[in-house]
């Protein structure tokens, strides 16, 4: 199955708070989507893996992708190395994606930071035809996505394009909802954390319309790129 997107996150739940309203709208124009988790969140404050796991499933049948897919790397733990970066190389090469969305560039969550540069770094790596990979028993070929973008997570970066989800928050906060352990939820006797607050929860929707409101569009996702975009006629920008 080939991909035209496929949505890197470092734990469950980061594709989902930051371009799953970008990925609902491409889902509706017809576009295979799928979802790719580097680990399984074991690290985190409140629920446990197998719960995160459950969410998870729960929240790609909202969204409705393609495939979802977790590495189990180790939460916290992983890094960029030919290791890590092998089994990155390994799915992309199967479900040959023409665009990545991956983590922030940097972060609150040092696996954020970590995880893009590992992503960005893969998706490089894996168009040399050079190295060599087997998956499910099969030699694969080099692939080389077209475009890898970078969503926006705690920190407000400063996006390079900006997508119009006017439609598709709805979508969004459902999906994101998916996770029950891990936001805010006034009868939970979990710990607090910086992303279970009613605060944090409405910050998702505010941050879009505020994106939203920069393109004169109701709500919308940021992202930074990694080179130049390109359009065909000044006329294409909104």
């Amino acid at each position: 199955m080939k991909l035209d997107i496929l949505a890197i996150g470092a734990h469950p739940d980061d594709v989902e708070l930051s371009c799953s309203g970008t990925l609902a709208k491409e889902i509706s124009n017809g576009k295979k989507v799928g979802i790719l988790d580097l680990t399984r969140g074991e690290l985190g404050t409140r629920g446990t893996a197998e719960i995160r796991d459950e969410e998870a499933r729960n929240a790609a049948e909202i969204l409705g992708v393609s495939m979802r897919k977790n590495l189990e790397f180790s939460d916290g733990f992983f890094t960029n190395n030919t290791a890590h970066q092998l089994e990155v190389i390994k799915i992309l090469r199967k479900y040959r994606p023409d665009v990545v969305l991956c983590n922030a560039i940097r972060d609150r969550h040092i696996d954020h930071g970590k995880g893009s540069q590992l992503v960005s770094d893969s998706c490089f790596l894996s168009g040399l035809k050079k190295i060599e990979t087997i998956c499910e028993g099969n030699s694969q070929r080099e692939w080389r996505p077209k475009h890898v973008y970078h969503y926006i997570q705690w920190f407000d970066i400063e996006p390079d394009i900006v997508v119009d989800i006017t439609g598709f928050m709805d979508k969004k906060i459902e999906c994101i909802k998916a996770y029950k352990s891990q936001f805010y939820d006034i009868e939970s006797k979990e710990p607090q954390t910086p992303i279970s607050s009613s605060n944090f929860f409405d910050s998702i929707t505010y941050r879009a319309r505020n994106l939203g409101r920069f393109i004169n569009t109701e709500h919308a996702e940021g992202f930074t790129v990694e080179r130049y975009p390109a359009v065909d006629s000044i006329f294409d920008l909104i």
